[in-house]
């Protein structure tokens, strides 16, 4: 936002990501976390979490997420959500760019997680960038009036579905799975243009220059074709979530944000943590002290200090 500079953002708002903010928000520093989604992200598909010390009953995933927030933001911090599709980290003040503003700060630290994954239908790779996207709220409007698929069964495709039918004809949302991953009240499934196709399977994605259909296979294995122009995927893997950052830091072989133990990359005030590290234990209490760790060291960073600054009760 214009006209604001913060001492850090926080890109991310699972474990990590929210663990940093309640750190730094703490810690009187002027701290944002710009959240992909409240409900995306690893943790948020746990069923349940007994194992988090402090738990005096087992909660499931969500539970233990809207707590992480609830601190951070009782703390000071901001949350805000909206996908981040750029960044600049050069220089003593970096900048987030999200599709409806920018953002200027002293830090960053990234907490996107690793919930990537490689293209594994046919011609999507083929197709990205030609009706094939990742990103709903970045490409909507390139297919106002057209039809169009989101492919995935949580709650962000659901979410993401429905922006898209503010500015497509239709939007089909398929699912191999016969229920989706939200509640059957969820407002966003009655929307009149949107429309489920569950227990379906994308096999291919066809067309010339530019996607022109695609080819579905039912749970018997039949196959038809449905004609669109654009297909948006809402798969999840395992690969560090890291293509807005455009090769700006160094990464190791396996695509992971490069850190040393304070959480630090190769560009001074730039942090990264949690998963799109590719910690070799992936658990929330891992997650949360990288965010510790990390939110220490902007501190640090940020009043050049020689020595972390362990606590700010009084």
């Amino acid at each position: 936002m214009e006209g604001i500079l913060y001492d850090v953002i926080i890109i991310g708002g699972g474990p990590a990501g929210l663990s940093a903010a309640q750190y730094a928000a703490r810690a009187k520093l002027k701290t944002i976390v710009i959240d992909k989604s409240s409900t995306a992200g690893a943790i948020a598909y746990a069923s349940l979490i007994e194992n988090y010390p402090g738990l005096e009953k087992p909660i499931s995933g969500i539970e233990l997420l809207n707590i992480f927030r609830k601190q951070a933001l009782d703390f000071g911090a901001e949350y805000l959500e909206s996908q981040v599709i750029g960044v600049s980290l050069n220089g003593d003040i970096k900048e987030v760019f999200t599709m409806d503003n920018s953002f200027r700060s002293k830090t960053v630290i990234i907490a996107t997680g690793a919930m990537g994954r490689k293209p594994t239908i046919k011609g999507e790779a083929e197709f990205l960038g030609r009706g094939v996207s990742y990103c709903a709220i970045c490409d909507a409007a390139f297919f106002k009036g057209k039809r169009v698929c989101v492919l995935g069964d949580s709650a962000e495709a659901v979410k993401e579905a429905a922006v898209l039918t503010r500015f497509a004809e239709t939007v089909y949302l398929i699912s191999s799975s016969q229920k989706l991953k939200v509640h059957d009240d969820n407002p966003d499934l009655s929307i009149k243009n949107l429309k489920l196709l569950l227990g379906q399977s994308v096999s291919a994605i066809e067309g010339n220059e530019v996607v022109e259909k695609i080819r579905l296979k039912d749970t018997n294995g039949n196959e038809s074709d449905l004609e669109l122009s654009g297909v948006f995927v809402y798969f999840h893997g395992s690969k560090p979530i890291i293509d807005f950052l455009q090769g700006s830091l160094e990464l190791s072989d396996n695509d992971c944000i490069a850190t040393n133990r304070m959480m630090e990359s190769n560009i001074a005030g730039v942090f990264a943590v949690g998963d799109v590290t590719c910690t070799e234990v992936r658990q929330v209490i891992v997650a949360a002290s990288n965010g510790c760790v990390a939110a220490l060291s902007a501190e640090k960073y940020i009043f050049h200090r020689k020595r972390r600054r362990y606590d700010w009760h009084g």
